[in-house]
Order: C-alpha cells, then sequence, then structure tokens
C-alpha cells in the first residue's frame, strides 16, 4: 500500500510514517517545515517528503492519505484555503482516514495493546513500561511522542505480542474530534493522571474524563471471556469519577497509600511494594515525585505481560529517559563556577512544578534553579492557566518568561514573584537577561513543548563568552 501522510513531521505522525514503511508499504508525506533532525530521521527510511500542501500532491495517486490533526479546512485571510491539498481530496472523493485509525487497522490488530493515557507523563511512562518488556526478552513494539534513549528511536514493530503506545487525548482530526486513544483497543490501559488541558479543543474537565471513559469502554472484562486491565492513578479525584462512570476490567491502583502498588523512599532509590509487600527496589538517576508515579504505572502495566514486578524495577535502573526530558544540554565553565543547563518538555503548570521540584529535590542546599520558560501551548497561549504560574515556579529563584505570541500580560500574571521574575517577548534579550543573572553553580532549566528557538545553545554560547 502507498500512503500519503500529511502532516508527516509531527512526533506521531512521522512515528507513524516509521511503522508503516518498516511494514513494507509505500510512504510519502508532506508538511510545513520540513527541516532537520524529522526530515533527516524520514528520508534515511527511505520517505520522499514534500513541502507544503499543494493540490498537485494528487498527481502521487497514493492508495490512501492518512490526515495529520494539524490539517484542517481553514481558510487564509484572502478566503484562500490553508490546506489546498485537503480541499482537492475531498473535491476528488478520494479516500483519506486519520493516523491512529490508520495505526488500529493495520499496525494494531493482533498486538496485546498497552495504551499510556493521563495528562503528564505519557512519553516517559511509554518509554518505562517499552523498556521493560525488551529488558524482559519481550520485543515489545512502540509508537512514543519523543525518543527514549534506551531505543534511539520514536517507534518500531518489534517481533513480540505487546505494543505500546502513547495514547493522547487530544482530538484525532478535522472530520474525526474523538480523542486519539479511542481508535486503539487496549487490552491493557494505563490512567497516569488527569486534569484539564487543551483548552482549545475541551469545555471542561468534565469533557476531558468523558474521552477517558471512552477509552475504558475498549477495554476487554475480566472472567472467562476477557482479561482486560485497567492502570489507574489513585490519587487522582478525576480518575476516580471516570471509574465511576463504569469499568468492567481488572483495576490495579498505583500511588495512593491503600493502591495495590506503592513505594517507599526518594525517588531515585525507593522500594517497590505490591499490597504492602516489598517486590523490588528502583534505584536509577531520575527525579521528582512524578517519575516515581510513572514508573509503578509502568511496573504495574509490564505485570500484566507476566513481568514479575521485582525484574521490572530492576530494568528500570537501566532505564535512560527520554530526550528533552531533564536532558542535560550541556556545562558552561565561568570563573565563579560551572553553569549547567538542562532542556525539558515541560508546559503545563502542574509539569513545571513538579519538573523544578524534582530538579531542587536533587541539588545542595544555596544552589540556585533559573527557570526559563515559554507559556506555548494552546492551553496556555490562551491563558486559561496563566494564574497558576507563580504556583508552578515557588522552587524556582529565578524565572524568566518568553511572552512572544501570548494575548494576555504575562508580566502581570508575574507581578507577585516581583523581582525574581522577568518577561520579554525577544529570545535574544531573553538570552542575555539569563546569561547577565546566572553564576557559578546554577542550574538553568528550559521549559518548553517548542523548540524554544535554540535558546539552549544560545545560552551555553553567551555564558561561555562571558
Amino acid at each position: 500500500m502507498h500512503i500519503h501522510i500529511l502532516g508527516i513531521c509531527g512526533t506521531f505522525m512521522g512515528g507513524l510514517a516509521a511503522l508503516a514503511r518498516e511494514a513494507g508499504h509505500t510512504v510519502t508525506g508532506c508538511d510545513t517545515g520540513v527541516y532537520p533532525p524529522m526530515s533527516d530521521q524520514l528520508r534515511a527510511l527511505g520517505i520522499d517528503l514534500m513541502e507544503g500542501y499543494g493540490a498537485d500532491q494528487l498527481a502521487l495517486k497514493p492508495d490512501m492519505f492518512v490526515v495529520g490533526n494539524v490539517v484542517g479546512r481553514a481558510r487564509l485571510s484572502d478566503g484562500t484555503p490553508k490546506f489546498p491539498l485537503i480541499e482537492a481530496i475531498l473535491d476528488a472523493g478520494l479516500p483519506y482516514t486519520s493516523g491512529p485509525q490508520w495505526l488500529a487497522e493495520h499496525i494494531l490488530p493482533g498486538r496485546h495493546v498497552i495504551t499510556i493515557a493521563g495528562t503528564h507523563g505519557k512519553t516517559t511512562t511509554t518509554a518505562m513500561t517499552s523498556w521493560i518488556l525488551e529488558y524482559a526478552g519481550l520485543q515489545p513494539g512502540f509508537l512514543v511522542g519523543g525518543v527514549p534513549l534506551n531505543f534511539g528511536t520514536s517507534a518500531r514493530l518489534g517481533h513480540g505480542k505487546a505494543f505500546v503506545i502513547e495514547a493522547d487525548e487530544y482530538d484525532t482530526a478535522f472530520f474525526d474530534k474523538r480523542s486519539k486513544f479511542v481508535h486503539y483497543r487496549p487490552r491493557t490501559a494505563v490512567l497516569n493522571n488527569l486534569e484539564f488541558d487543551h483548552a482549545d479543543i475541551f469545555d471542561d474537565l468534565a469533557a476531558i474524563e468523558r474521552q477517558f471513559h471512552h477509552l475504558l469502554r475498549t477495554v476487554p472484562g475480566v472472567g472467562a471471556h476477557g482479561s482486560g486491565r485497567v492502570v489507574v492513578n489513585g490519587l487522582e479525584e478525576s480518575l476516580a469519577r471516570v471509574l465511576h462512570m463504569g469499568c468492567w476490567s481488572e483495576v490495579r491502583s498505583f500511588g495512593a497509600a491503600v493502591s495495590d502498588f506503592t513505594a517507599e523512599g526518594e525517588a531515585s532509590d525507593f522500594e517497590v511494594l505490591f499490597q504492602g509487600q516489598a517486590v523490588g527496589r528502583v534505584t536509577w538517576p531520575l527525579t521528582g515525585n512524578h517519575n516515581q508515579l510513572n514508573a509503578l504505572a509502568a511496573i504495574a502495566a509490564a505485570e500484566h505481560l507476566g513481568v514479575a514486578p521485582e525484574l521490572a524495577a530492576q530494568a528500570l535502573g537501566s532505564f535512560e529517559n527520554v530526550k528533552r526530558r531533564m536532558e542535560l544540554r550541556g556545562t558552561a565553565k565561568t570563573a565563579t563556577g560551572d553553569i549547567t543547563v538542562y532542556d525539558d518538555f515541560a508546559h503545563h503548570p502542574t509539569a513545571i512544578r513538579t519538573t523544578v521540584d524534582g530538579l531542587r529535590r536533587t541539588i545542595k542546599a544555596g544552589e540556585r534553579i533559573l527557570a526559563v520558560f515559554e507559556p506555548r501551548s494552546n492551553t496556555m497561549k490562551l491563558g486559561t492557566m496563566k494564574a497558576q504560574l507563580p504556583w508552578s515556579l515557588e522552587q524556582a529563584d529565578l524565572a524568566f518568561c518568553h511572552s512572544a505570541g501570548l494575548g494576555w500580560d504575562a508580566t502581570e500574571v508575574l507581578a507577585s514573584m516581583g523581582p525574581r521574575a522577568e518577561v520579554t517577548d525577544n529570545i535574544d534579550t531573553l538570552v542575555q537577561q539569563v546569561s547577565q543573572a546566572a553564576r557559578g553553580g546554577d542550574y538553568i532549566l528550559c521549559m518548553s513543548n517548542g523548540s524554544f528557538s535554540g535558546v539552549h545553545a544560545k545560552l551555553l554560547q553567551a555564558l561561555r563568552n562571558r
């Protein structure tokens, strides 16, 4: 089959393209901003890429157009279509489908699908679960919205029965407004956490809870005719409401004091307990309570496939995390000492808080954290959670906000932080502010769900020049 993927350079669609190519399909694709590293990765797989969404791409005559959710029926200010290719496909009556639907029909059938859903930690927990299964010799397939360092690739078919997939609650496509994860039909479903997010498509938390319950409706039951499992964070009231709507599967909880899977000890070195009995120990370089919870979720999911918790905990000792999750970007040696620069994907206020707090718990007393962030997600651009930003930055000594593209006043929002916070809409000014404020022994934590205009390299260069 020849598929042509619209929006191929996104993390999900790029992973789907890699899976389709590995499965023997002919794959081409288009996007705006076709540039490295994604363009290099895809072309190395033999995938031809086109810049833009021109209607002339109909000449490729694929068997199926696979449409990413970045593509829609929008029009430019002059009234012309933003995506002419979509208009041409519709006008010609050609076959098209969504990425999640194509995946469900061509990659997932016959597999034991493990979905990892939640507002936070999906990518990391998907990578953890995949690595546990790999370590146990199960050779899983996976599709991760990032690059797990243990594998060096975001997607592969695998040779085993299991397939682990990051299960996003964002909508599927312009013609299918259900959450992506509704398509995947898991046998093991992890519900990691649930907060309000994606204010551009959901009205409130209850609307997201309904989508999570739609996912539960697709998990097999228990007993003679089924063997489905739901792994749920026992600390989350929102997830308790989701389960209360109806659950037909075996439930394994984690996190809360009375959960099936709990932890004792620090986030970097803790005992794993199952129903109060010690079953393994995780010792690793990861920080933060959120990663401890991610680990419990992954262990509970892997146990459903027969991996003993003791072996799963041992596997996590060699887990190398995911690119852009507390990724060390470099150290600048200055006259007053080393300054360390990290990169992290955190963009929701809760994720920012847990990331900063995790770093705070690992550094010495008196060492400073300089939080450098941009409210870039659709939810943050709308200002839906702007009031939570001072709370999310409490553990930071200084905060620097890149405010370009916002429809609200970041200076006003961060005013309660006083001189601890600086705001600018210019990336070069931001680099100057941070490099002037930094001193030896500081940790600079850059947080964004985008490229952040290459601020990491610019900061390191500015610090070294200083």
